[in-house]
C-alpha cells in the first residue's frame, strides 16, 4: 500500500473516533459502565486519578490490538487504523484532562474561539451530575450554539 493510502486510512479514523468516543460517552458511560464514568461527573476530584481514567485504557486495548496485528506478518493497514485511534486518544487527553478539566494547567488562558466553544459545551455537559439528560457527548465537535454565546 501507497504511504497517501495509510495517511488517509490514519486520518479517517481519527475522524470517525468522534463518532464512536460520542455513542460510547451517550450509551455506555452514561449507560452500564456509569459506576465507573459518576466521579467525573462529581465537581470536585478526589484524587490524582478517578475510575473515569480506566476508559483510558479500554480505548487503548483496541489500539494496541490492531498494532499488534498491524505488523504481523508483515505491516499492513491494521497499523493505521491503530494510529489514528492513539492520535484520537492524545488528542482527548490534551483537550478533555488539560483543556477543558485542568488536571493539568497548561492552557490555563486560551483566547481561541474553538477551544472556548469546547470548553462551554462540555460545561453543559457537566451541569447533569447525573447519569440522564446529558447532552454533547462528543469531544472535539461542537455544535455552533457554544461559539456564539
Amino acid at each position: 500500500m501507497s504511504i497517501l493510502l495509510y495517511i488517509l486510512i490514519t486520518i479517517l479514523t481519527f475522524l470517525a473516533m468522534e463518532g464512536v468516543t460520542w455513542l460510547t460517552h451517550k450509551f455506555v458511560m452514561h449507560g452500564f459502565l456509569w459506576y465507573l464514568h459518576e466521579d467525573h461527573h462529581q465537581p470536585k476530584y478526589q484524587g490524582v486519578f478517578e475510575k473515569n481514567d480506566a476508559f483510558f485504557v479500554i480505548f487503548a486495548i483496541p489500539s494496541i490490538a490492531l498494532f499488534y496485528f498491524g505488523i504481523h506478518p508483515e505491516l499492513n493497514f491494521l497499523f493505521f487504523i491503530g494510529l489514528g485511534i492513539l492520535c484520537y486518544g492524545i488528542a482527548y487527553f490534551l483537550i478533555h484532562d488539560v483543556l477543558i478539566h485542568q488536571r493539568f494547567k497548561w492552557f490555563k488562558n486560551t483566547k481561541n474561539k474553538y477551544l472556548v466553544g469546547l470548553r462551554k459545551a462540555h460545561k453543559i455537559h457537566h451541569k447533569h451530575l447525573g447519569k440522564e439528560h446529558g447532552e454533547c457527548f462528543g469531544m472535539l465537535y461542537v455544535p455552533w450554539k457554544y461559539f456564539s454565546m
